[in-house]
C-alpha cells in the first residue's frame, strides 16, 4: 500500500446532478472494465486502497480533497452497480447517515445470490464500525460507512468520521483478505489529518491492554467502578487526563455490569457486546494500565490527476464535453469486448504501459 497524509476538510452541499448522473455512467463503465480486465477481487482491492479510491474520485471530476468526495463516489458507484451487480458480483450496501443503518438488511436482501452465510457479512460490517468508532478513539464520529461484498464473502469497508472541532474528516479503509484479527492492525489504510493523541485498542502495542481489559470486564463490576472514582480525585499524567475525560463511572455501571454477565473470552467479544461503547472502552483501558501495568497505544495509524476537471473548479472546471466523450469511448470498449472485439481495450492497455515507462 502506498502510504501518506491528506487533508479532507469538511464540505457541505450536494454533487451537481449533471456531475453526478456523469459519475454514475464513468463509473459504471470503469467497473465493467477493471472487472472483465482483472476480475472482481483485484477492484476489491483497488478500492481498499485509499490513494486509488482518492484518484478515482480526480477521475470521476469530483472535488479533489474534500470530505464530499468519500460519500459521493461510494453513492455513485452503489448507484452505477445496481443494473449490472449480478453481472460484475459485486454489491455495495450502506451510505451516509440514515443510510448506513440499512447496511444489515441490505446484505440479507442478496442472501440467494451469496455463497456464504449473509450473518457473517452482517458481523464484519458491524465489528468494522465498532473498532473505528469505540476500539480507535481519534475525536471522529463515523457517520458515512459503505460495505462492498461479493457472493464469496470478500469484502471491503469504505467509511468515514468527522471531527466537529477542528472541520476534518478521516476516511477508513478495510479489506477482508488483509484482516486476520478484527482488534489487531486490522485497517489496510487510512486518509486523514493528524489530531490529538487517539486511543489505539486495535495496535499491536496494545495488545496487554486488551486483555487485561477481558480481565477487567470478568471482576465484579463495583470493583472497577471503586476504582474509577478513585482515579478521578487523584494527580495524573496528561496522558490519563486524556483517558479520563467524560467517564462517569455511575453511568458506565449498567454497561459493566452487562459485560460481566456476558463473560467474554476476548477482547473482540468484549468490544462487540451490546451497549459497550467508547467511554466504557476508555475506562478498561484506563483501569488496565493503573492495575496491571498493561499501557494502551497512543500511536495514530494514519498512512497514506485530473481528468476532467473538478466540481470546484480545481484544478479547472468539469470539462462536460471531455467526460462524455470518455464515457462513450469505454462503453464501446465494453460492448465491442462483448462480441469478441478487444481491440480498444487493449489500445487501452498499452496507452497505460507508455505512460507507466514514462520518466
Amino acid at each position: 500500500m502506498r502510504t501518506g497524509i491528506a487533508y479532507l476538510p469538511l464540505h457541505t452541499g450536494k454533487a451537481p446532478r449533471y456531475l453526478f448522473e456523469r459519475m454514475v455512467r464513468l463509473a459504471r463503465e470503469l467497473s465493467l472494465i477493471i472487472v472483465d480486465e482483472y476480475g472482481s477481487l483485484e477492484l476489491m482491492r483497488r478500492l481498499a486502497d485509499p490513494c486509488w479510491f482518492q484518484a478515482l474520485g480526480c477521475v470521476l471530476g469530483y472535488d479533489w480533497h474534500s470530505s464530499g468526495v468519500t460519500t459521493v463516489v461510494c453513492g455513485a458507484l452503489k448507484e452505477a452497480w445496481k443494473p449490472i451487480a449480478s453481472d460484475i458480483g459485486l454489491f455495495i450496501a450502506g451510505g451516509k447517515g440514515g443510510t448506513s443503518r440499512k447496511t444489515p438488511s441490505e446484505i440479507m436482501a442478496r442472501t440467494a445470490q451469496l455463497r456464504v452465510a449473509p450473518e457473517r457479512l452482517v458481523y464484519a460490517s458491524r465489528m468494522a464500525a465498532k473498532v473505528d468508532n469505540n476500539a480507535l478513539q481519534d475525536g471522529y464520529q463515523i457517520y458515512h460507512h459503505s460495505f462492498i461484498f461479493d457472493r464469496e464473502g470478500r469484502w471491503v469497508v469504505i467509511q468515514q468520521g468527522m471531527n466537529e472541532t477542528n472541520r476534518w474528516a478521516r476516511r477508513y479503509h478495510w479489506l477482508s483478505e488483509r484482516v486476520t484479527e478484527f482488534v489487531n492492525e486490522p485497517h489496510s489504510g487510512i486518509i486523514t489529518s493528524t489530531f490529538g493523541q487517539p486511543l489505539n485498542m486495535v495496535a499491536q502495542e496494545s495488545e496487554a491492554a486488551r486483555q487485561a481489559s477481558v480481565a477487567l470486564a470478568l471482576e465484579k463490576p463495583w470493583k472497577n467502578l471503586a476504582e474509577l472514582k478513585r482515579l478521578q480525585h487523584l494527580e495524573l499524567p496528561e496522558r490519563h487526563r486524556v483517558l479520563l475525560e467524560d467517564i462517569n463511572p455511575e453511568r458506565i455501571a449498567s454497561t459493566l455490569l452487562s459485560a460481566y454477565e456476558m463473560q467474554p473470552q476476548n477482547f473482540e467479544q468484549l468490544l462487540g457486546a451490546r451497549n459497550v461503547g467508547p467511554k466504557t472502552i476508555r475506562a478498561l483501558a484506563l483501569l488496565a494500565e493503573i492495575i496491571h501495568g498493561a499501557k494502551p497505544s497512543f500511536r495514530d495509524p494514519a498512512r497514506f490527476a485530473f481528468a476532467h476537471g473538478g466540481k470546484d473548479g480545481h484544478p479547472y472546471p468539469v470539462d462536460r464535453r471531455t467526460y462524455d466523450r470518455s464515457i462513450q469511448i469505454l462503453h464501446q470498449a465494453v460492448e465491442r469486448a462483448k462480441l469478441g472485439d478487444r481491440e480498444r481495450l487493449e489500445a487501452l492497455r498499452r496507452l497505460s504501459q507508455y505512460h507507466m515507462r514514462q520518466p
